[in-house]
């Protein structure tokens, strides 16, 4: 995800009671920015002098009072000479002390920030290390995973069942770091310290378990060996049973592990089965699975999922759809568990590319909402796919642009879910040639393997890989809210249209259908006219395109034709 409030309230309402939010003006506000979100969302001096290298992360949770204590050890290589480093904690976790070559640091806390001085002179091309203890009660998440913190509950035995989620508020919620998604770490350990009989469970592949004869507490530590950002680290706690299996993938035999209560381990294993059928058709749409070096798992958590790299989390009750409810309105979405097939997707489109300010978030969020559509079409054929991906448009809100704002941390639309993956459907008809477009999805997760990126990469890279000219078709769809209407008439055999409500320099090609005869367009902003070769009566667009139609037949609405 994370899954987006806004799209899945939206969905879920429209889908449970028939009701259409056409206009929340509320929700299109744009809030007021004050320096705490420059320091989170913007590349800061304190930050951009050092590149991160690798995090080992040691927290020990208490599920009695909903707090963490731990300690973080954050190597780094020193790009321009600078003394003071910006870690990111959020209020109230706290940063008892800072070591650096076994010395006591002295730092100062603003708001959410805490700036370490560094005593040792920190050279261009230098390695070093600092390592930070914090502890507190971090945020609690009441409704995960769109209200970001740890969600602390119980399963059905009484037994903790702990998780973290926390895109979009940051990873500072729960841990000190470099909380901004530009830099990442090459790699990383994390530590779970739980009491005996639980399981910790995060990213990559368990390394080993220690078991603490002092307080009787049990280590579960991990070690991720490719790039993460930091939203996609997580920490889930519970009395988990597990088992695996080996998915025969385009780049070898990969390890799929999952993690479950056991009261639920008859169900998942039955329904787990849609994990081979996710990789199957992922890898064909989008190439190998981008982390065989640290597994695939799916574990379960007291909430619904989210995208964690190489640790999906899972909480959809077994069940197709999201919570029963295919969020498309076509029969088709409750066919496969919408968060096995979304969440998971994010492995190629979130944790192997992604984006570098939350802005791009569509970068993310528009691929995985269009691959639901591609893991339909795989099973189910082409007309399904589409099929679905059409009757997602209901719960598009066309209430501000699909990219939000840079350096302030704020995400655009909720639209880049629906409306997003709708835009990436429309642009398919233009190419009319799935080999290309295959072709061209496998090429962005070649090309951006591993990388944090920026829109104008992905939008200059689709350009170029296609040959066409894209500007004013992300343009309408990413930066402006309208949806684009083809306007005409039909007289006999003339046909007048153009685009309206949209950009000035707007200029899709459209295909049309007119008695039968398939026919492409090229409209702009100024009227057109086209002779046909016979009479025309009957007009219809491509319903694969996302535009509104008008027929202006009998209107006097015209200016001169080009």
């Amino acid at each position: 995800m994370k899954a987006n409030r806004k799209y899945f309230l939206i969905a879920i309402i429209t889908i449970a009671v028939g009701v259409w939010f056409g206009n929340l003006t509320a929700l299109a506000q744009t809030p007021d920015f004050d320096h705490q979100d420059t320091i989170r969302g913007s590349i800061t001096p304190e930050r951009a002098w050092w590149d991160l290298t690798y995090y080992h992360l040691s927290v020990k949770p208490n599920p009695a009072d909903s707090s963490l204590s731990g300690n973080v050890i954050i190597q780094y290589t020193v790009l321009t000479p600078n003394q003071k480093m910006q870690i990111d904690l959020q209020e109230p976790m706290l940063i008892d002390r800072a070591l650096q070559s076994g010395e006591e640091l002295t730092f100062e806390r603003l708001g959410n920030v805490f700036y370490l001085s560094l005593k040792e002179t920190q050279q261009a091309g230098d390695k070093n290390e600092v390592q930070i203890f914090y502890h507190g009660k971090p945020k609690v998440s009441l409704r995960p995973p769109w209200d970001g913190g740890i969600a602390w509950k119980s399963d059905s035995k009484g037994n903790p069942f702990v998780a973290t989620a926390c895109q979009g508020e940051g990873a500072s919620l729960w841990w000190p770091c470099k909380d901004h998604m530009y830099d990442e770490p090459d790699s990383m350990r994390i530590s779970i310290t739980v009491p005996k009989g639980l399981t910790g469970v995060a990213n990559g592949r368990l390394e080993k378990t220690i078991k603490n004869k002092n307080d009787k507490t049990e280590t579960f530590q991990w070690v991720v060996k490719n790039p993460i950002n930091n939203y996609g680290v997580n920490m889930n706690v519970g009395a988990y049973v597990s088992y695996t299996e080996v998915y025969d993938g385009e780049n070898g035999p990969l390890d799929c592990s999952y993690y479950v209560l056991s009261e639920d381990l008859d169900s998942a294993k039955e329904h787990f089965k849609q994990v081979p059928m996710m990789l199957e058709a992922f890898e064909y749409w989008f190439g190998p699975y981008p982390f065989y070096e640290d597994s695939y798992k799916l574990v379960q958590v007291p909430y619904p999922g989210m995208e964690h790299q190489s640790s999906v989390t899972y909480g959809n009750g077994f069940k197709n759809g999201f919570y029963s409810m295919d969020l498309s309105n076509t029969g088709w979405g409750s066919k496969w568990d919408f968060i096995i097939v979304h969440e998971s997707a994010h492995e190629w489109f979130a944790n192997s590319i992604t984006y570098r300010d939350i802005a791009d978030m569509w970068i993310h969020e528009s691929f995985a909402a269009y691959s639901e559509s591609l893991f339909t079409e795989y099973y189910y054929g082409i007309d399904a796919g589409a099929d679905y991906v059409r009757g997602t448009r209901a719960n598009i809100n066309n209430d501000r642009p699909i990219i939000g704002l840079y350096d302030v941390n704020y995400e655009g639309s909720g639209d880049m879910y629906p409306k997003g993956a709708n835009m990436l459907h429309t642009l398919r008809q233009i190419v009319n040639n799935d080999s290309i477009w295959v072709a061209l999805l496998r090429g962005l997760n070649m090309e951006f393997y591993h990388q944090t990126v920026n829109t104008a990469q992905v939008e200059n890279y689709m350009a170029e890989f296609l040959g066409l000219e894209l500007r004013n078709f992300f343009d309408q769809y990413l930066r402006d809210k309208r949806i684009p209407v083809f306007e005409y008439t039909l007289h006999g055999h003339v046909l007048r249209y153009r685009w309206n409500n949209c950009i000035d320099t707007f200029n899709m090609p459209l295909k049309v259908d007119i008695d039968g005869e398939e026919i492409w367009l090229e409209p702009t902003t100024n009227w057109k006219m086209k002779v046909l070769d016979k009479q025309g009566t009957n007009l219809k667009v491509d319903p694969n395109f996302y535009v509104a139609e008008v027929n202006l037949q009998g209107s006097s609405k015209f200016g001169p034709v080009e």
